[in-house]
């Protein structure tokens, strides 16, 4: 009796094998993240108290301190600290709240969870895919690159409710009020990645644009509109326009077919609108740190890579799984990779994150 294995072509049955090993080596360097509920009908100061059931509080305000210490210089920390408590009042009331309530639980000071939060805004590097299968489904999936390894260890699934209903979910670090990944049931889903327009050391300018120019963080404006936001449409339309300390690119996907687009913008407003377009073969789209119509730097190689292996997949047979494994594919996924997120507005529970516990890294 032949098996189905002895039946199979040496070649394919050897590429079956191989895929099943990197699979199975992939999962095992990756880990589920917590998950927490945030009661958005309780008052900003006391949403964030479960934290404390989900981590060691004195492991968190080290992993803070040393987030800071490492973003921000310490002569400038120490400068700006009187400034930053002085400027609370120009933060929107509700995350003031939050973030004096994470000041409380993590027993820290103001200043410093001030700073902590706008550190994040800093270097978030990013791979984002739209991709639209032949029956209309959209797929967004994005992997969250930051120079932090910590980080790994506070990543965490939020799911915010509102008169005891899911309103809204994301992933997101501990400490931190904002998102940069985020779905709103049966809506849209979206991500957000840095511009490599932007550099790090204008962090000071973005600080100015936050407070004194009443501009959002980028963070903070993806929350709001998951929070806000009616449709696909409103979303769009939100983070295209709303004034921002920097620049950024939203990755937007929404419930029904052809919704999908990539805001490139800037402080002011959009600078490009790039959508799917899968009558004429753009049913994907993918972004990376850099504006897509120019190339990315010969030393970056994620687009092209993640480009070919979505045109080797094929629209018909692109899913949740196909996706994963897209940007698992070095270097889409590095040593750096946080955490990787695939889902679809119009199958909530499909959410999925997991952590790279060590990165993605080369095997060869």
């Amino acid at each position: 009796m032949v098996t189905r294995a002895e039946a199979l072509p040496p070649l394919l049955l050897l590429l079956l094998l191989l895929e099943l090993s990197v699979s199975v080596s992939c999962r095992a360097l990756t880990l589920a993240p917590p998950t927490l509920e945030i009661n958005l009908d309780d008052k900003p100061e006391v949403r964030w108290t479960p934290l404390k059931e989900a981590y060691d509080i004195e492991y968190l305000k080290k992993a803070a301190a040393d987030i800071v210490d490492s973003t921000v210089p310490k002569w400038v920390h120490h400068a700006i600290k009187p400034v930053v408590t002085s400027l609370e009042r120009y933060v929107p009331q509700t995350y003031a709240g939050e973030i004096r309530g994470m000041a409380t639980v993590l027993g820290g000071d103001l200043a410093d969870i001030i700073l902590l939060n706008f550190a994040y805004e800093i270097t978030a590097f990013c791979t984002s895919i739209l991709a639209q299968d032949t029956r209309g489904n959209v797929y967004h999936g994005r992997n969250l690159d930051y120079p932090h390894h910590i980080l790994k260890n506070l990543t965490v699934n939020l799911i915010f409710r509102k008169n005891g209903k899911v309103a809204y979910l994301g992933t997101s670090f501990a400490g931190y009020v904002g998102l940069w990944t985020g779905q709103s049931p049966y809506k849209f889903t979206v991500s957000g990645d840095q511009r490599g327009t932007e550099h790090w050391w204008n962090w000071w300018k973005n600080f100015v644009s936050a407070f004194l120019l009443h501009r959002s963080p980028v963070s903070w404006l993806l929350r709001e509109t998951l929070e806000e936001a009616e449709s696909f449409q409103d979303a769009v339309m939100r983070l295209s326009k709303t004034p921002l300390i920097t620049g950024v690119y939203y990755i937007v996907g929404g419930v029904r077919a052809g919704e999908g687009v990539i805001i490139t913008r800037d402080r002011a407003g959009p600078v490009d609108i790039w959508p799917l377009d899968p009558l004429y073969g753009g049913w994907f789209r993918v972004e990376t740190n850099f504006d897509h119509w120019r190339p990315p730097p010969p030393t970056d190689h994620r687009r092209e890579v993640a480009t070919k292996a979505l045109n080797a997949t094929g629209q018909a047979n692109i899913n949740m799984d196909k996706l994963y494994q897209v940007l698992t594919l070095d270097p889409v996924c590095n040593q750096i990779t946080v955490y990787t997120t695939v889902m679809s507005a119009a199958s909530p529970g499909n959410y999925s994150t997991v952590v790279r516990t060590k990165g993605c890294q080369k095997t060869d």
